[in-house]
């Protein structure tokens, strides 16, 4: 069994918010959630098996929503895992409803950001959310009051600190003006570098940066990903993911999976050590 230790020293280590040390190797929670979309896990035990297995290898940062499932992947979280490890970081989001499979709507209302982070509380049994996430800007609401509420939650103890997820660099810049915010969450990937700005701006300022869906996107990229995952007798989602944690001391990547085998080979990135030439064959290629 691969030890905590072990993997805080592979793939290193992040303190969100300055206080909140967390292994880079996190997970991500969506695909416990019926086929990773909606509704309950297509395997109830297998799911909490995936939980708590990945806590045993040294995973430390998980990731989640209240609107994966919606509700199924912070209850799973709190039945696998609580009481929670005292080094266990859990960051949830709010602030995009799903109304169906496929079906998603920002609303940031303040009275429904604050509802949500409070049965949000109640379904992992906290009394403190870590990391509690704007999982979308409401075009339709002010800024100042979405993350204005937040901000009121953090003062009130209710959650330690504020991220954002798929933003700007303007739009990040424009909510520190109201509140800290110390992590950001955008789709980034081997083959999706949109974000590369928020990237550069987040590791200049000490932000943590989340990427989601870190090991899909690799089509144009498959020809070096195959002959360097040959070269170190690893995966292609393995080299995707060693990628991503030596691209940036800011990056938190959170796989995720509904399967312990698949968990365990996630994991074992952490391990692959790329050359420089290898980072950079691979950063330069584009979908």
């Amino acid at each position: 069994m691969t030890s905590s230790t072990n993997i805080a020293a592979q793939s290193g280590t992040f303190s969100i918010g300055g206080d909140l040390p967390v292994v880079r190797l996190g997970y991500g929670t969506m695909q416990l959630t019926g086929d990773g979309v909606w509704g309950p896990p297509r395997d109830h035990d297998e799911a909490v098996a995936v939980l708590r297995r990945a806590v045993e290898l040294g995973t430390t940062f998980f990731d989640t929503a209240d609107s994966y499932g919606p509700v199924v992947a912070e209850e799973l979280l709190a039945e696998a895992l609580h009481p929670y490890a005292d080094d266990v970081v859990i960051a949830t989001k709010a602030g995009l409803t799903r109304q169906g499979p496929g079906i998603w709507t920002p609303v940031g209302v303040p009275a429904y950001l604050r509802q949500q982070a409070e049965l949000s509380l109640r379904r992992l049994k906290v009394d403190a959310i870590d990391l509690f996430q704007l999982h979308r800007i409401d075009p339709a609401v002010p800024l100042e009051d979405q993350v204005g509420e937040l901000a009121k939650l953090r003062d009130e103890g209710k959650i330690k600190h504020i991220g954002l997820s798929e933003v700007t660099v303007d739009e990040l810049q424009a909510a520190e003006k109201i509140a800290p915010i110390v992590t950001v969450q955008n789709r980034f990937s081997l083959g999706t570098r949109d974000a590369d700005a928020l990237l550069a701006h987040s590791e200049a300022n000490g932000i943590g940066f989340i990427p989601w869906r870190p090991v899909a996107d690799h089509t144009g990229a498959a020809g070096a990903l195959a002959e360097i995952a040959d070269a170190h007798d690893a995966t292609v989602t393995q080299i995707a993911l060693a990628w991503l944690l030596q691209l940036s001391p800011v990056m938190l990547p959170i796989p995720g999976t509904s399967q312990v085998a698949h968990l365990e080979s996630n994991t074992a990135a952490a391990s692959i050590t790329l050359t420089a030439d290898e980072v950079k064959r691979l950063g330069d290629l584009t979908d």
